[in-house]
């Protein structure tokens, strides 16, 4: 039995989020059926994290069990080849045996973008949050800066996926301008051990709050201390986020 795994990246837009289902178009069921057309062999791919519907990929990670021989140089052409314009393999690798692209990830980073201005650019829309007005980057990121560090995140995690524990280690938080041909850009990206159901888009949704100037930067101290979703801000729409980067041990390394 051999493990693959694939880095892929996927406009999230028109897919029901990755994990295949009954009914809709989904990342993980569209890679599936590539695989089988390739291989004849019908396996079971494992995400690093289950996106959201709306929500994009630029490093995604996956994994299966396969019997199938497939040359490994050939496995990004020819999967490209059978799966449409909206998902690309990026690399193919063979793995080791105990490998799992969810329980071997070690930490993963998101970024969010935001067009802040009265007219947003069109060509943005299905990978920005448009806010007609400014934001104040100096608050939000006094208000992100109190949210680094190892804390209890179960204010700021969706209903509907409860985890064992939501103490959850964010090791980077910021925000930043983005600058870009088409358009300026607001840019908040959050590296972390893992994350909780809809964590960073509540997240970034509190954090807008605090640059409409809604709220002062330490109230977002509060909310972390008071362990209730409804004291933060509103979920930001899936349009703005992708995950960037999946972090694994590298080879040899046990801790």
């Amino acid at each position: 039995m051999r493990v693959i795994k694939l880095t892929i990246s996927y406009d999230g837009t028109d897919f029901c989020g990755w994990q295949a289902q009954a009914e809709g178009r989904t990342v993980q069921a569209t890679l599936e059926t590539a695989w089988q057309n390739i291989t004849g062999e019908f396996i079971r791919f494992t995400a690093s994290g289950r996106t959201d519907a709306g929500v994009h990929a630029l490093g995604q990670v996956v994994s299966a069990r396969t019997c199938s021989s497939f040359p490994l140089a050939r496995l990004p052409l020819a999967l490209n080849a059978n799966l449409p314009a909206d998902v690309r393999v990026l690399q193919a690798e063979d793995a080791p045996e105990d490998f799992c692209a969810i329980l071997s990830a070690r930490g993963k980073t998101y970024r969010y973008l935001i067009q802040d201005r009265p007219a947003h650019n069109v060509f943005w829309r299905r990978y920005a949050w448009h806010q007609p007005k400014q934001l104040d980057r100096i608050s939000m990121q006094a208000a992100a800066n109190l949210l680094i560090g190892e804390h209890d995140f179960q204010a700021f995690q969706g209903s509907g996926s409860p985890r064992k524990t939501t103490v959850r280690h964010v090791r980077r938080l910021t925000v930043d301008d983005h600058a870009t041909e088409l358009a300026p850009l607001l840019r908040i990206e959050i590296e972390a051990n893992g994350f909780l159901y809809n964590m960073v888009r509540n997240i970034v949704g509190t954090l807008v709050e605090v640059g409409k100037g809604r709220a002062a930067a330490d109230w977002v101290g509060d909310v972390l201390r008071s362990c209730d979703r409804t004291h933060a801000g509103p979920t930001a729409p899936p349009q703005g986020l992708a995950l960037v980067h999946v972090e694994y041990p590298k080879c040899g390394d046990t801790s």
